[in-house]
């Protein structure tokens, strides 16, 4: 039986299930265990903010939300969050959920690093960036009350560093396609991890594009 904290627990369904054995059988205990509190954070929130939402949906975006950087579903191409999206999205219509659930879903996790446009969405899309920004970056800490963030770390633990190991992790699901990083934040994480790394510089598409003025 999955932990309750604050009234939260992970979906006892099938498809709950399902979702917990498919992650955790795909990707590393660091992710898995990252977006299992980025749940809990999310759903929190969500209780804190009194919004209403679909907890199994919430937990589909929130458990794929990083699928994109295992070596499964990374594609040459596509950003990481796509690749993640992607993934949630076929395993949706696997089984049997609403589009409309589905598109929720993709929404979410397709924009879970680009600040400042979920929390104005679905409350699922924005619970996941929530879960996620509390996690990471810890933005809302203070948000939580001190029993809930222990009783979060403790049924999903961090790592000893885990700072270090996220962008790590960040940094391994995306150094083979760098150009999915223009324009987002990932390109923080290869110019902290690989010093030969070049942004692409918006102004400079600008300029270089091929209209006369």
């Amino acid at each position: 039986m999955a932990s309750a904290i604050g009234g939260i627990t992970v979906p006892d369904s099938v498809l709950g299930r399902q979702i917990t054995e498919l992650v955790r059988d795909t990707a590393p205990p660091l992710l898995f265990h990252h977006s299992s509190r980025v749940y809990y954070f999310g759903a929190l929130s969500g209780q804190h903010r009194g919004l209403i939402f679909d907890p199994e949906v919430l937990y589909a975006g929130a458990m794929f939300h990083d699928m994109g950087l295992t070596p499964q579903h990374s594609s040459a191409q596509e950003r990481f969050e796509v690749d993640g999206a992607n993934a949630a999205r076929d395993f949706l219509r696997q089984h049997g959920i609403a589009q409309a659930d589905i598109d929720t879903v993709w929404t979410a996790i397709a924009l879970h690093t680009t600040p400042g446009i979920p929390q104005h969405m679905h409350p699922v899309v924005a619970l996941v960036t929530a879960g996620v920004e509390m996690d990471v970056l810890g933005l809302t800490y203070a948000e939580y009350s001190e029993a809930e963030r222990k009783a979060v770390v403790h049924a999903h633990p961090r790592t000893d560093h885990f700072k270090e190991d996220i962008i790590q992790a960040f940094y391994d699901g995306i150094k083979h396609k760098p150009e999915t990083t223009f324009g987002n934040v990932k390109a923080d994480v290869l110019a902290d991890k690989d010093p030969h790394f070049h942004r692409g510089n918006f102004c400079s598409v600008i300029r270089q594009s091929p209209w006369a003025a």
